[in-house]
């Protein structure tokens, strides 16, 4: 009898910064509509993936505390079911995303889920069916199928390219505290009409276009969050006031927080602020451009996904079946 062959791989799962996030209004299916800017950053998830096929479907996870409503457990379940086959997925997560920042790192390791998995089971799945399981799982994971700089619209699962940001370092700081988007929602909805909707848009618009017209980082920064997540945990805006100080620009907190950014133009100040939070924890990070970002999942799957010269099929495809893919 064949013995089973095992495939293993080692992915990243990178973090996301919010280069500005303008909250519009509530939608009558219960959503926001929101206009962000996404930023890949190099923080990441690492992420051992290995299958078995089977008979039977059995998924572990080591590596992080037990997890209510797992997206990786999530996301292997539906991409079985859409391949409809069977196997053990075994997986060990390396979290250095810290939970509930507002860095996405669960719905980065969704996406790493989607992207590996495909080509290790040698099963096709179209982008788009990939793209929709992106979706079903969260707001923020069709972004990670991609990387780099991008525009978020409607719940932020409308995405569209966006130039890369020139070659930029800064710091994440992490205060000990957990932020909750649903408060955040709740706080920040009964104030949404107090700008009328139509300034929000033109300055967002008008950031974007400094922001890709002439490279500069810092033209989209203005996030909706601070005021209600600042109220209730000041010693946020206390860091970013200490980031603004130390020479950042911009310093801002990213989605509905807890992590504050700060991004430095001088290396020496971006090496003095590294030193100024010895109460928090600090993290240094550098841009990703979608290159870079695609470039890394290739180098992570090379032993078993196609290998094609102009570098320009995506999502990966896996080298064990070979014409057979959807369209």
């Amino acid at each position: 009898m064949k013995r089973a062959v095992t495939r293993t791989a080692r992915v990243p799962a990178f973090a996301k910064l919010n280069l500005g996030l303008r909250v519009l209004y509530k939608r009558t299916d219960g959503y926001h509509e929101l206009r962000t800017v996404f930023q890949t950053v190099s923080l990441a998830d690492r992420l051992d993936i290995s299958w078995t096929p089977g008979s039977t479907t059995r998924i572990e996870i080591e590596g992080t505390p037990e997890i209510p409503d797992n997206l990786v457990e999530r996301a292997s379940r539906l991409v079985l079911e859409a391949m409809k086959i069977h196997g053990d997925v075994q997986f060990h997560l390396k979290k250095n995303i810290p939970a509930g920042a507002g860095l996405g790192g669960g719905s980065s390791d969704a996406a790493a889920v989607l992207l590996a998995l495909p080509v290790l089971t040698g099963k096709p799945l179209s982008a788009d069916h990939i793209l929709a399981m992106a979706t079903q799982l969260g707001s923020d994971v069709p972004f990670f199928l991609h990387g780099g700089t991008a525009l978020g619209l409607g719940r932020g699962e409308e995405l569209y390219p966006l130039p890369g940001r020139p070659p930029a370092r800064g710091l994440l700081v992490i205060p000990n505290l957990h932020s909750s988007t649903a408060e955040a929602y709740r706080d920040l909805s009964p104030g949404l009409t107090s700008i009328p909707l139509q300034n929000k848009l033109a300055s967002f618009q008008q950031e974007v276009w400094r922001g890709g017209a002439d490279g500069n980082t810092a033209a989209v920064k203005d996030n909706d969050f601070e005021e209600v997540v600042f109220a209730r945990y000041p010693e946020l805006k206390q860091i970013k006031q200490r980031l603004r100080r130390a020479g950042a620009n911009p310093a801002a907190m990213t989605g509905s927080g807890s992590a504050v950014f700060g991004i430095f133009a001088d290396p020496e100040r971006l090496d003095r602020a590294k030193k100024s939070f010895p109460d928090q924890r600090v993290f240094p990070i550098s841009f990703v451009s979608r290159a870079q970002y695609r470039s890394a999942w290739r180098r992570a799957l090379h032993l078993h996904a196609e290998h094609h010269a102009e570098g320009t099929l995506w999502p990966p495809r896996s080298l064990y079946v070979r014409n057979q893919y959807a369209q």
